[in-house]
């Protein structure tokens, strides 16, 4: 399950207590309340692009795609653009977090 970030509007799941996104606090759980599941990172890419072409800029875009076991496509999003100048460098980093799912938020889907 889903929901938005009142702060950045990001979908974030149902179950975070921080955004993924802009790293705002959603929830604060109770003194009494048990621990927040912990999870890991299970895909995690960083790397670094530079422009090497001294004559003039060039523009990258940064593309996820996320697909099945079968290879279908679910979803395809620009994360980002720009322009790099020559002799500009931008790092990009990458994650996949999971996090054990609450049993009472699994619910079979409908229709």
């Amino acid at each position: 399950m889903t929901r938005n970030c009142p702060h950045c509007k990001s979908t974030v799941l149902a179950s975070a207590s921080i955004c993924p996104a802009c790293q705002h606090h959603l929830r604060f759980n109770a003194p009494n309340a048990p621990a927040a599941p912990t999870g890991y990172a299970a895909l995690q890419v960083e790397g670094t692009v530079r422009h090497k072409q001294p004559d003039e800029p060039c523009e990258f875009c940064v593309v996820l795609a996320i697909a099945n076991e079968r290879g279908e496509q679910i979803s395809r999003q620009v994360v980002g653009v720009g322009v790099l100048q020559p002799e500009e460098t931008r790092r990009f980093s990458v994650s996949v977090n999971l996090l054990p799912a609450r049993a009472a938020q699994l619910k079979a889907p409908t229709g």
